[in-house]
């Protein structure tokens, strides 16, 4: 594989685990399943085969989904799978390093110091809504940097990185790191996927996820999107049988139809939500700040964390704290919910400090 040389030389020489041939209407005696399901006619799909080895149906689906053609596609138990697939494809253990951009996602740095990768840092701006220096990330890149991860829009911040920029870093990096530009909620944001220039850089993975837009965060299902080289390679570090049945199918039925266009419609609604929601917290006087977000949550930062949770609890109402992440000290990160459930948080915030509530 020439085109992507930063990938482990013994992945690429990994021979992957050869699952025994799965044609349908034939005696199936190649696998040790049971012969029989013990479910009633109905109950359940026959769960005492195996899946398909990688849902290839599911997937020639979810390229469909995200405009890709299929060979660029790879099937994950959630974008988190992918995350880790990568690293430990193309990372060594304390011998390579990959950059990530805090405050973002924390799997990132859950996965490097699992497989023992040095993890570089370069801080996005807070004075500049969490901006993301592209110059910076290129700087920092050593020989032996192999990854650089870019959630956008970046979790917990909700801000958006310029597709300039993204192209800037994949380009100066190019036959030296792969550039994973997380995309898990790319549907709430004012900007369409950058998935169609994986076919023109060979060094742009994109990550994708039905579990935010789609509602089906309990299925684990995601998906990276890449040149045929990188999906082939990453292909090798999955197991044989990742994805259950049941998930298959409830994820299949998820995206057929009409449903689609509901998924269209939730999305709306959100990002309607979150705008409403925004236009009201200047008037709130426990809030001394919050940003601007392209996501399904917003990034709010209060006088006194700690006591607006605990008055929060006391409604019934939960937000993510990130007050010990550095530079987002008394911030919490809030989730767009329905209307009524928005309402009651407002309520809630609005009457902190009043001693006639909770």
């Amino acid at each position: 594989m020439t085109s992507v040389p930063v990938a482990r030389e013994d992945i690429l020489a990994l021979r992957s685990y050869k699952a025994g041939a799965q044609v349908d209407d034939t005696i199936r005696l190649n696998a040790n399943e049971a012969p029989q399901s013990h479910w009633l006619d109905g109950e359940h799909s026959a769960l005492n085969r195996y899946p398909e080895v990688h849902p290839l149906t599911l997937r020639k689906r979810m390229a469909e989904l995200f405009d890709v053609p299929t060979n660029n596609l790879l099937v994950t138990r959630g974008s988190s799978e992918a995350i880790d697939v990568l690293i430990r494809a193309w990372c060594r253990a304390y011998r390579d390093s990959l950059i990530t951009t805090p405050p973002t996602f924390e799997m990132y740095r859950v996965y490097a110091d699992i497989q023992g990768v040095e993890r570089i840092d370069v801080p996005l701006d807070a004075d500049q809504d969490f901006a993301l220096d592209a110059d910076a990330v290129i700087d920092s890149c050593t020989d032996s940097t192999k990854l650089i991860f870019i959630c956008s829009p970046n979790n917990p911040t909700g801000t958006l990185v310029p597709e300039d920029d993204i192209l800037k870093i994949i380009e100066a990096r190019q036959q030296k790191s792969l550039v994973i530009v997380d995309e898990a909620y790319i549907e709430f944001a004012a900007r369409n996927s950058m998935a169609d220039l994986v076919q023109e850089y060979d060094n742009l993975v994109i990550l994708r996820t039905l579990s935010k837009a789609h509602a089906l965060a309990g299925a684990r299902c995601g998906a990276a999107i890449a040149c045929e080289e990188v999906v082939d390679v990453m292909s090798k570090v999955l197991p044989p049988y990742s994805f259950p049945t049941p998930v298959i199918d409830n994820v299949m039925n998820a995206l057929a139809g009409d449903r689609l266009n509901k998924s269209a419609e939730a999305v709306a609604g959100i990002i309607a939500e979150r705008d409403r929601i925004q236009a009201t917290l200047p008037s709130i006087s426990c809030i001394t700040n919050f940003w601007p977000s392209q996501s399904n949550f917003l990034l709010v930062r209060f006088q006194d964390l700690a006591g607006i949770q605990d008055h929060l609890f006391e409604h019934r109402i939960l937000i993510r704290d990130f007050g010990s992440y550095p530079g987002l000290d008394n911030c919490a990160r809030i989730t767009i919910g329905t209307a009524d459930e928005n309402n009651a948080l407002l309520d809630a915030l609005n009457t902190y400090g009043d001693p006639r509530s909770g």
